[in-house]
């Protein structure tokens, strides 16, 4: 079984020192021992914990979410197919909420660049200045 130390191990999977830190601190992963001078010392097994945490954490997932699909990773007896796929199906439900956000951001930003004639004019003039000092056009546009 191949030891690694933090440094090595950040470096193998493209992330930080910190980040390996942060997991730890967060108890989402474990050194598997210390050197006689404190260097942390990862296996086999910290390795694949790792790439499942970024992976989860690249699909969106939260701190919280990856700490209960690794304790069902851990003990996937105790819970069931269904209750994984009900944690990823309420993120799944999250992002779908932020791209409806986002695209409505996307709209109302559009029309008010459309409606900027992006001349020479002095920007007192500016129509996106304009509709951002107008709460109401604001309001109307975001909905």
């Amino acid at each position: 079984m191949t030891q690694r130390r933090i440094g090595e191990l950040a470096k193998q999977l493209n992330c930080t020192v910190e980040t390996l830190r942060f997991y730890e601190r967060e108890g989402l992963l474990a050194a598997t021992g210390r050197s006689a001078n404190g260097y942390r010392f990862y296996n086999d097994a910290s390795v694949k914990q790792l790439e499942f945490i970024l992976r989860a954490k690249g699909m969106g997932f939260s701190l919280e979410d990856i700490r209960e699909l690794l304790a069902i990773r851990v003990d996937p007896l105790a819970k069931s197919c269904g209750d994984v796929r009900g944690i990823a199906e309420e993120k799944l439900a999250q992002v779908d909420r932020k791209l409806r956000e986002l695209q409505s951001i996307r709209d109302a930003l559009s029309k008010v660049v459309d409606a900027c004639c992006g001349g020479d004019v002095p920007a007192n003039h500016c129509s996106i200045l304009l509709a951002l000092d107008s709460d109401l056009q604001l309001n109307q546009e975001a909905h």
